[in-house]
């Protein structure tokens, strides 16, 4: 018997953030929010442990992300 496993890194949205300006590319706009996370999977499908959790929001024009 053999198990194939994974680590991986996701990103969950969590919909709709603040409206902000952007301290990297200065304009204006909406934010989304975001959770990441690192897991262990069983067969790459099951996830079995989670770890660095992480919550922020991350500009819509750049990218540019400001921890929650």
């Amino acid at each position: 018997m053999f198990f194939i496993f994974g680590i991986a890194s996701k990103q969950q949205d969590l919909g709709p953030g603040a409206t902000r300006a952007c301290p990297r590319c200065h304009n204006t706009t909406q934010w989304s929010r975001v959770k990441s996370f690192r897991q262990f999977t069983l067969f790459f499908v099951i996830p079995v442990a989670r770890w660095g959790r992480r919550q922020y929001e991350q500009c819509g024009i750049c990218g540019a992300t400001v921890e929650e």
